[in-house]
């Protein structure tokens, strides 16, 4: 399958523009003293603060732009792509040199980002791809096939599926349908692990296992909720578990999915001490370390979101001072209007044994975080 993966200060008018816009949740930064004198605005827009992830994102993001000499402007869109809309028009108006956006929706902001391409401004894909449109420049991301792969390596792994065990009782989940990255995700582990589907060492009571890589937005969980990860666990267990077999593993995408999955287990009574299932995730985010080292989750993919940030900075200084802009994939993210030059960073399974020695001793967690 292919892997689809501007100097000015704030004027008060561009100031009263901004607070129409709908919801909008902004902070701005004073390019500091000693700042490169190139600076100027970086527009930076994110999908929501609902996720861990995308409040570290941004805060790093502006961190490592400020100690470039930048101002930035950072918008929150509450996971509402009308929203997201408004808010990157907003910055557009406010003539930054560069756009950074993760987008909600990845196929939605053509009309968008043709205003932008028509200002002259260069937009960044920033982690999920930016889609059927040719206004995007540049995109940086982890190598989000591999994040699956990693996920399905594992339960492989620690079901013993390559030794010929099984069968065991499985059950997939989807990211958001929205979401160009879910794809990949799925791509990766499906091509893992469906062999063992069809070999019947994993068996999927719910009948919700996808025939091939493009039928995986028949299980995604729209916007990531982990609420509804929640009631589409608990609806499936209550269907199909009633008997009293129990479910071995579960593909958890993400660690929102996770924890709504691990809450569902806990209402149809499993207990870590006896059935509790393999059990995935992504983005490490604090309440799913805690829980792989309580024993309710096997492992997530962390994917260093400040390496994400620096890369993303450094690309956007290049194109402010006209440097050659360095990316390490020039072919493989098709968007459907263009392929994306892109840098991909390298993701990184996490399981209670490697917490220590992956989280703590870099620095992305401290050991009291973690409670260790």
């Amino acid at each position: 399958m292919k892997r689809q993966l501007k100097t000015a200060g704030v004027l008060i008018a561009s100031f009263s523009l901004l607070l129409t816009a709908a919801c909008s949740a902004e902070r701005e930064s004073d390019t500091p003293e000693g700042g490169s004198e190139e600076g100027g605005l970086i527009g930076i827009s994110m999908p929501t603060r609902s996720l861990e992830r995308w409040n570290k994102d941004g805060a790093q993001l502006e961190e490592n732009l400020a100690e470039l000499g930048y101002e930035t402007s950072l918008q929150y869109a509450d996971n509402k792509v009308d929203q997201q809309v408004a808010q990157i028009q907003n910055l557009i108006n406010k003539d930054p040199k560069v756009l950074i956006i993760a987008p909600i929706d990845g196929s939605a902001l053509d009309p968008v980002l043709q205003t932008a391409a028509n200002a002259d401004i260069k937009v960044i894909a920033y982690d999920r791809l930016l889609e059927d449109t040719e206004h995007v420049d540049y995109s940086v991301t982890f190598d989000n096939y591999e994040v699956g792969k990693l996920q399905g390596d594992y339960i492989v792994e620690s079901l013993g599926l390559s030794d010929g065990e099984g069968p065991f009782n499985f059950e997939p989940f989807a990211g958001s349908p929205d979401d160009p990255n879910a794809a990949f995700f799925f791509a990766g582990a499906w091509d893992v692990l469906n062999p063992y589907i069809e070999d019947e060492q994993l068996v999927v009571p719910s009948g919700k296992a996808p025939k091939d890589n493009d039928g995986w937005p028949n299980i995604g969980i729209q916007a990531w909720s982990s609420d509804e990860a929640q009631a589409e666990m608990e609806n499936r267990l209550n269907s199909f578990y009633a008997d009293g077999q129990p479910v071995d593993a579960v593909l958890a995408p993400n660690d929102a999915l996770s924890l709504g999955i691990q809450q569902a287990l806990d209402g149809a009574g499993y207990s870590v001490d006896s059935e509790w299932p393999i059990l995935t995730g992504q983005d490490a985010d604090e309440a799913n370390v805690k829980a792989i080292l309580a024993g309710r989750q096997g492992m997530t993919v962390w994917k260093d979101t400040r390496v994400l940030a620096e890369r993303v900075a450094k690309m956007t200084d290049q194109i402010v001072t006209g440097a050659d802009v360095e990316v390490n994939d020039t072919e493989t993210y098709d968007n459907g209007a263009k392929v994306v030059p892109t840098y991909l960073l390298e993701p990184e399974a996490v399981t209670k044994d490697s917490v220590e020695s992956s989280l703590v001793e870099s620095g992305f967690y401290s050991a009291e975080d973690l409670g260790l």
